[in-house]
């Protein structure tokens, strides 16, 4: 019988060169005792980079916000953008949304979302054990999301200060919380299927459905609270400035309400703050089977029956810088943004940039010889988290160098929780901005959406969620 794998002779080779290199020597020695990404850092990268932009907006959103040990980025960035304009209308030094508000909503309409899918897919003729529900049945109530859930959320329940619903302990940990509803989804994809299968009635399945989103609803009331239908919103504003910036008044206290969150967002933040459908979601997907200046779609990708579908205007990455640069600069609005955060990012410094960590040096590997389209292709790369542009350095040219990002995840890391992304590492792991149609002159990308969309598969990894 011959040897299976690989052979002695092949492993004494390897060895032999690993041993004679005394740089593999050293870099085993250094790495067999501290943090890898620690070893992997630039230090010339160090010395270069500096948190200072030459376009910025107006004023930042605070404090720095902290989405803990959940997948709720998505949630926060929005609520991030939306933030500023709300602090400058009423002149308040601090101020969060309740990013626990929209994720309550989420579980809850994504439940009665999947349940219905399920049924759907039932119908087709779609088994378990098929690609499409193994796909849906493996995390399906994960936290993540696509912009256009959260147009669904804001539009149908409005936005509320986070005073009026803080986070619970379940919603800054979530892990336990989604092992729950995850038990509770797939058993109810077992007992539609098996409803389907044996002809039950369309009133019978939807009494099954109903019953199945009490207990949902019941769960997420027990571990997030329950929402308030109308909210008393009581703040101190800033105090009122004069020419020379000196203090001309004291500081005065106000409140609103009582009002529902819906009317909160809609009477109070949608006519002159932010309005969530004038914002359109513009990626990038250089792959050759997706062409730019189409419009693109993915199968069993939301959160809200009969609510907006998550469409994607594909247009190539100046596209999108251009309009993220023009945003900051003239609009004077912070960006919504996804990426692949994970690839080469120096989480304690807060640096964004494809010479963050050396594993050259370290390795003897080049780690970016795929494309950003073969990195799609071959599983490397996808989106997998949201966070907001607040500034950027341009040349005289115009173009971009480097960007300033405001992440969730505390203020520990970076510039006190900022990020800085150089132009190059936007290029390679930005998949998608957020832009106001206002923004956008070129009249051929907003027709982009009169197109009947393509409809990308659900285990597409233009489907991803940002967590």
């Amino acid at each position: 019988m011959s040897q299976s794998g690989l052979s002695q002779k092949q492993i004494d080779q390897f060895e032999e060169s690993f041993s004679k290199n005394d740089k593999y020597q050293l870099a085993q020695n250094v790495c067999n005792g501290h943090p890898l990404a620690e070893m992997l850092a630039s230090r010339p990268l160090q010395q270069s980079v500096q948190h200072c932009f030459n376009n910025t907006i107006e004023k930042e959103g605070q404090p720095i916000t902290d989405q803990q040990r959940s997948g709720r980025c998505w949630i926060f960035a929005c609520l991030n953008i939306m933030r500023v304009p709300f602090m400058k209308k009423y002149k308040l030094e601090k101020f969060e949304f309740s990013q626990n508000y929209l994720f309550f909503w989420d579980k809850v309409e994504r439940a009665n979302y999947l349940l219905h899918a399920f049924v759907e897919c039932a119908r087709k003729g779609e088994t378990y054990n098929g690609r499409l529900i193994s796909h849906m049945l493996r995390n399906p109530s994960e936290d993540g999301g696509q912009w256009d859930m959260l147009v669904n959320l804001v539009e149908k329940y409005g936005v509320v200060p986070k005073e009026c619903f803080p986070n619970t302990w379940s919603a800054d940990n979530s892990h336990r919380l989604g092992q729950i509803m995850n038990n509770r989804l797939r058993e109810g994809c077992s007992v539609l299927h098996g409803m389907v299968a044996a002809g039950k009635t369309e009133a019978e399945i939807e009494t099954a459905i109903n019953g199945m989103n009490e207990e949902i609803y019941r769960i997420m009331c027990i571990v997030l609270g329950k929402p308030p239908r109308t909210v008393m919103f009581q703040y101190m504003n800033a105090a009122d400035k004069g020419k020379e910036g000196e203090t001309t008044g004291a500081k005065k206290t106000h409140s609103i309400g009582p009002i529902s969150p819906r009317d909160f967002y809609h009477q109070l933040v949608k006519p002159d703050c932010m309005d969530m459908e004038d914002l359109v979601c513009i990626v990038n997907d250089p792959r050759p089977n997706n062409p730019y200046n189409k419009l693109y779609t993915v199968e069993y990708l939301g959160n809200m029956t009969g609510g907006k579908p998550t469409l994607y205007i594909n247009q190539p990455i100046e596209v999108l810088k251009q309009l993220t640069i023009k945003s900051i600069k003239e609009a004077q609005t912070p960006v919504w943004f996804g990426c692949d955060v994970g690839k080469h990012y120096n989480h304690k410094l807060g640096f964004l940039d494809l010479k963050a960590l050396d594993f050259q040096l370290m390795f003897d590997v080049d780690t970016l010889k795929l494309g950003k389209a073969e990195r799609l292709m071959y599983g490397e790369s996808l989106m997998t988290h949201a966070m907001v542009f607040t500034a950027v350095n341009t040349s005289d040219s115009g173009a971009a160098d480097k960007w300033r990002v405001e992440n969730s995840w505390g203020d520990k890391d970076g510039d006190k929780g900022y990020l800085v992304m150089s132009d190059d590492w936007f290029s390679e792991f930005v998949y998608e901005v957020v832009v106001s149609r206002k923004l956008i002159q070129d009249p051929s990308i907003l027709a982009v959406l009169d197109q009947e969309p393509v409809r990308l598969p659900a285990w597409d990894p233009m489907g991803a969620l940002a967590h």
